[in-house]
């Protein structure tokens, strides 16, 4: 408890003093996470990090996650770029003569989207056009954070009826709807440091939104663990394993945001 104690001050002390700078720093740290969450990834399905088609895997990241729009390649259609990795991961698949299978090319695939758009929506949030990309990172953070603790400490008072036993057997469905509840409450303090760019039902909204698809995220992310037999997706946060066990909240919570247009600047 004591190592998770101090691993998790360091990184948050650290996490948050990046959000406050911005750019350069935040979006350098978001880069790197997304491609650590990769490496973990790709090492977590039994692919060698390193060789040719993983360093694809690592590109097709790089292109969500890096400020393009500062380059010639922003002009890049990114329908037209999910079709090219789609077709250069099936490519492998005939070049190595199925040691790259079609389910290996496919979870590569997947890998790039799930980290990649989830880290784009993080960088772009930051970066929004209002100019309060800051305020609404910390929102969503908070938000995301709130329901992680309030699920928790409601489970463990409260917690009798089991969520989803077969995925994550420690869920409650009262630690759920606590992390709810906070989750939302913490959203509509928000309110009161920018009353003028949020509304209190939007807060709340908000909140609510981030809380339900954060846990979503949680329980994803447990289900393919549980798929592959790993606790963690590995160990480079100790007391917390990999940066995927800390950002499957994030992954989903930030797209599916801006999915709503729940932030009032879109």
């Amino acid at each position: 408890m004591k190592q998770r104690v101090i691993t998790g001050f360091i990184a948050g002390t650290g996490f948050i003093l990046c959000c406050i700078l911005g750019e350069p720093w935040y979006n350098g740290l978001m880069i790197l996470l997304s491609l650590v969450g990769y490496y973990e990834f790709i090492r977590m399905n039994g692919l060698k990090p390193w060789n040719i088609t993983s360093l694809l895997g690592f590109l097709g990241v790089l292109y969500f996650v890096f400020p393009w729009s500062k380059f010639p390649l922003s002009d890049i259609n990114p329908s037209m770029f999910i079709w090219l990795m789609l077709f250069l991961f099936l490519t492998a698949t005939v070049i190595t003569k199925n040691k790259i299978d079609i389910d290996k090319a496919a979870n590569m695939l997947l890998g790039v989207l799930y980290i990649g758009i989830g880290f784009q929506y993080m960088i772009e949030t930051r970066s929004a056009p209002d100019g309060n990309g800051l305020f609404w990172s910390l929102l969503l953070f908070a938000a995301i954070w709130s329901s992680d603790a309030g699920a928790y400490f409601t489970g463990r008072r409260f917690g009798k009826t089991k969520l989803w036993p077969d995925i994550s057997p420690n869920k409650t469905v009262e630690g759920a709807i606590g992390g709810i509840v906070v989750a939302a409450a913490v959203s509509a303090l928000f309110v009161l440091f920018a009353p003028e760019l949020l509304p209190i039902g939007r807060a709340i909204w908000i909140g609510l939104a981030a809380s339900v698809i954060g846990q979503i995220g949680d329980l994803i992310q447990s289900a393919y663990k549980r798929v592959r037999g790993v606790k963690d997706t590995g160990s480079i946060l100790p007391g917390h394993g990999g940066i995927l066990d800390r950002v499957d909240s994030w992954l989903i919570v930030f797209p599916f945001i801006h999915l709503l247009s729940l932030l009032p600047y879109q």
